[in-house]
C-alpha cells in the first residue's frame, strides 16, 4: 500500500530555493509580463530555432524551470495546473517558444518520478539546475560495459534542447534471445551534440521550438541513469509507487506520462489559439472591408460568427486541458488513498479529454486563418505562423490514430499491442 504521503510532504528542501516565498500567482504574472517580449521576437526566434538568451535568463531567474521540480532538490513543486497556466501565457506570446519552454522544463518531473534516488541527486546536482529535452522514440545502440552502457546514436526531435542541461533518450537494449528491453536514459550536456537541423525553413511550423536532433557519441551511461520504459500508460507495474512517490511524498510523482504529455500540448495549443484570436481581433478593428472601405471588418456579420466560434473553441480548449489535468491528478491522489493503480484505461481517458482540447484549439486557429483573407498567407504574417504551428500538432503522434485505437481496444477488453501491452 502507499506510504503516508501527507507526512512525507513536510520534508524540507535539501537545496536552497532561489525564492523561498515565491507563489504560483507570481509566476503566472511573470509569464504574462513576458508575453509582449515574446511577441516582438517571434520572427527572430523562429529564424534562430529557439528563444533568445535574454528570454532564457528571465525564465531561469524567474523560477519557471523549477515549477514541477521537487522541493527536495531545489524546485517549487507547485503542481501541474500552475505549470500549464504559465505554458498558456508564454505560448500566447509565441507558440514555438511555449513549446520549447514546455519540453525543456517539464522533464524534471519525469526524472523526479522514475529515476532512483542516487541518480536524482547526481542529475539535479548541487544547485538543482536541471532542464532536459526528451525523445520517446527508441533510437541509438547500447553496448554493455562494466557498470553501464556505451550509448551511440542520433535522436531526432528533442524539443527544447538548446536551453537544456541534460538529454533524456529512449532505446531498446537487446539481452539474450528474448524481446528487447525498452529503456530511458539521461546524459548531461557534455555528452551530446546538438545538430543544426531546426529553425528557419527546416520545418513547416513551431520553428522556434528548439526541436533539434541530438547526437550522443559513445557516451558512458551508468546503470542507475537508466530506467525501464514502462511508464507511459499504467502504474500497475509499480503497486508500491515509484522512486519519486517514496522519495518526495507526493503522489503526482507516479509520473504516468501519455495522458500528461497530451495535457501539455493542450496548454501550448490553447495559448496558440489565444494568440490567433488576438491577431484576428486586431485585424477586424483595423482592416477595411473589401467592398465597403468606409467600414472596418469588425462590422462584417460573418466575422462576428467566426470570432465567436473561435473564442468558444479556445475557451473549451482551456477548460478541457484543466479538466484532463484534474482527472490525472485525482487518479494519483486515488492511488495515495486506496492503492488503486492508474490503469491504461485511466490514462487513455486523460489523453482523450486533453486531445479534444488540442483539437478545439487547432480548429480555432484554422478557422481564423481561413477567414482572415489572402494577405495573411504571406510569410511574416502572424496568423500564417500560427496556422503552420498548429499543423505540427496535427502530424504529431499524440494526434494520430494510435491512441484512439488503443482506447477502443481497452474498452473492448482486447490486449494492447507492444510495447504498450
Amino acid at each position: 500500500m502507499p506510504q503516508n504521503h501527507s507526512a512525507l510532504r513536510a520534508q524540507q528542501s535539501e537545496l536552497p530555493l532561489p525564492e523561498p516565498e515565491l507563489l504560483p500567482e507570481q509566476l503566472h504574472a511573470r509569464a504574462a509580463a513576458l508575453r509582449p517580449r515574446l511577441y516582438a521576437e517571434q520572427e527572430e526566434n523562429d529564424r534562430r530555432g529557439f528563444y533568445s538568451e535574454a528570454i532564457h535568463r528571465e525564465l531561469l531567474q524567474g523560477g519557471f524551470y523549477r515549477i514541477l521540480q521537487p522541493r527536495r532538490f531545489g524546485g517549487y513543486e507547485f503542481g501541474l495546473q500552475t505549470f500549464l497556466r504559465v505554458v498558456m501565457e508564454l505560448s500566447r506570446g509565441h507558440p514555438a517558444s511555449g513549446w520549447c519552454y514546455t519540453l525543456a522544463a517539464s522533464h524534471g518531473y519525469v526524472l523526479a518520478s522514475h529515476w532512483p534516488e542516487q541518480a536524482q541527486r547526481e542529475l539535479f546536482g548541487p544547485q538543482g539546475d536541471f532542464r532536459a529535452a526528451m525523445t520517446a522514440g527508441a533510437a541509438g545502440t547500447y553496448r554493455r560495459t562494466e557498470g553501464g552502457y556505451i550509448v551511440d546514436g542520433v535522436f531526432p526531435f528533442a524539443s527544447g534542447i538548446p536551453v537544456c542541461t541534460h538529454f533524456m533518450g529512449a532505446g531498446l537494449i537487446h539481452e539474450g534471445a528474448g524481446a528487447p528491453r525498452g529503456v530511458y536514459f539521461v546524459v548531461p550536456r557534455e555528452h551530446f551534440t546538438i545538430l543544426p537541423d531546426w529553425g528557419g525553413e527546416e520545418s513547416l511550423g513551431m520553428q522556434g521550438s528548439g526541436s533539434n536532433s541530438v547526437k550522443v557519441s559513445k557516451a558512458f551511461v551508468p546503470d542507475h541513469h537508466f530506467v525501464t520504459s514502462n511508464v507511459m500508460l499504467s502504474s500497475e507495474h509499480s503497486p508500491q509507487g515509484t522512486p519519486g512517490t517514496r522519495l518526495h511524498g507526493n503522489p503526482l510523482y507516479l509520473g504516468i506520462l501519455a495522458g500528461w504529455f497530451s495535457c501539455e500540448f493542450g496548454a501550448i495549443l490553447t495559448g496558440t489559439a489565444r494568440a490567433a484570436l488576438d491577431e484576428f481581433e486586431q485585424l477586424l478593428r483595423t482592416k477595411k472591408m473589401t467592398f465597403n472601405p468606409q467600414l472596418t471588418r469588425m462590422h462584417d456579420p460573418n466575422n462576428h460568427i467566426t470570432l465567436g466560434e473561435a473564442l468558444s473553441r479556445a475557451d473549451a480548449a482551456e477548460a478541457l486541458t484543466f479538466a484532463a489535468t484534474d482527472i490525472y491528478q485525482e487518479q494519483c491522489e486515488r492511488w495515495a488513498r486506496t492503492g488503486q493503480p492508474i490503469s491504461a484505461a485511466d490514462t487513455l481517458r486523460v489523453w482523450s479529454v486533453s486531445r479534444e482540447a488540442c483539437r478545439a484549439a487547432s480548429e480555432a486557429v484554422e478557422m481564423l486563418f481561413r477567414a482572415a483573407g489572402a494577405t495573411v498567407s504571406k510569410r511574416g504574417q502572424r496568423l500564417q505562423r500560427y496556422f503552420r504551428d498548429v499543423q505540427m500538432y496535427r502530424v504529431h503522434i499524440q494526434s494520430q490514430p494510435l491512441f484512439p485505437s488503443m482506447r477502443g481496444q481497452v474498452q473492448l477488453g482486447l490486449p494492447l499491442p507492444p510495447p504498450f501491452g
